[in-house]
């Protein structure tokens, strides 16, 4: 038994590791682009290997699983295929005794993955923005942060209530002098352009209303002007943030306890959050925590359900294996989006969404190896 376990436990792990290997090089694609676009900026070649290099925890954040999933599937499809399973199931042993090798292997894979969720991946993720401030490479856009008053724009305290990518909805923007508040600007969307040469942001908002008050009386809103206009013009100015020493963490820069520690205490977290976003904002958390625990146990979970799918498939070629993978992959992280998507409803908790298909493939596979057996 000890040399078969060897023998599977053997075979599995050689097969994880081509495929992690596969795997994490096409998701390094996007990181060796951003390393050439900052080549093309004049940034030294140490810089950009260790931005390069603090990519990686985050990417065998995705790797692992999908690696897990494959190997499995390939590993008991040959197996299956050459009948080698039927040899040791007439030998006396039990599927559950021929799996548990694997499983043992996937339990600390997902060990290995909660380490690099809620800890590595955070933590490189917020090095890399500081490495980049030092270098006065980050993107402009990410100065600008959801639920947030940004007030480090010189004369300007700017609101968004949502951003993607380029694009911002709810928008508050308070024009500011040392007498105070001079204008406040609200509009439903707009877009957001970086002028790096004059270290300008420059946002063009649609749908404006603008309150400006009285200058003599800014107390009386009896003398305020309104006024709307489709289009409005902001100019931000972005140079005196990137000299400052500090940096203010994101939700993705935060480890598991910072989150944790964040969502029992999002007022001190999140100071400037207004009142009708703060429900939305924890939601937010909350599916981010969840969606890394889930994504770590996604190796125990992929492979109780590789397992028989594979036995079932009978298929050596890797092509089978892999399609199979990507298409289970697919559907987990569709419950991811919808997920995403619901943040705005925590009525609905979103936040158990991100479970559905690691509960479903754990209990698929438990009793599809169970008949098995």
């Amino acid at each position: 038994m000890d040399k078969l376990s060897k023998y599977i436990a053997t075979d599995f792990l050689v097969t994880f590791f081509m495929t992690l290997l596969i795997f994490t090089f096409v998701m390094c694609v996007g990181a060796m682009i951003k390393a050439i676009d900052l080549l093309a900026r004049g940034v030294s070649g140490d810089i950009i290997l260790r931005v390069f290099l603090q990519n990686i925890p985050y990417i065998l954040t995705f790797s692992i699983p999908i690696s897990t999933l494959t190997a499995s599937l390939l590993i008991f499809g040959r197996l299956s295929l050459d009948g080698e399973l039927m040899a040791m199931k007439a030998s006396g042993l039990t599927m559950w005794q021929i799996v548990c090798p694997v499983v043992l292997i996937s339990i600390a894979l997902s060990g290995l993955c909660l380490y690099l969720n809620n800890h590595a991946a955070p933590r490189a993720h917020f090095g890399q923005r500081q490495m980049l401030r030092e270098v006065g490479v980050e993107e402009p856009v990410n100065l600008l942060e959801e639920g947030r008053f940004v007030q480090d724009f010189p004369g300007m305290m700017i609101y968004v209530g949502k951003k993607d990518r380029n694009k911002v909805k709810d928008v508050i923007v308070y024009e500011m002098d040392r007498y105070g508040v001079r204008r406040n600007v609200r509009a439903q969307t707009g877009e957001i352009r970086a002028d790096e040469a004059n270290k300008m942001l420059l946002i063009d908002l649609y749908d404006v209303r603008i309150d400006q008050p009285d200058r003599d009386d800014p107390m009386d809103l009896v003398k305020t002007r309104h006024v709307t206009a489709r289009h409005y013009p902001v100019q931000l100015d972005f140079e005196e943030i990137w000299k400052k020493d500090s940096i203010r963490k994101k939700m993705s820069d935060m480890t598991g306890p910072e989150l944790k520690q964040a969502i029992r205490n999002i007022r001190e977290a999140f100071p400037d959050l207004k009142e009708k976003d703060v429900g939305k904002q924890r939601m937010k958390m909350l599916v981010t925590a969840n969606k890394r625990l889930s994504l770590s146990l996604s190796c125990f979970a992929f492979t109780l359900i590789g397992i028989p799918l594979g036995i079932s498939s009978k298929r050596k070629e890797s092509s089978v294996g892999v399609g199979i993978s990507l298409l289970l992959i697919f559907i987990y992280y569709l419950f991811i989006i919808i997920a995403d998507s619901l943040v705005g409803h925590p009525a609905l908790h979103p936040d158990f969404i991100v479970w559905i298909p690691i509960i479903a493939a754990e209990a698929g596979g438990f009793l599809m190896i169970h008949r098995m057996n």
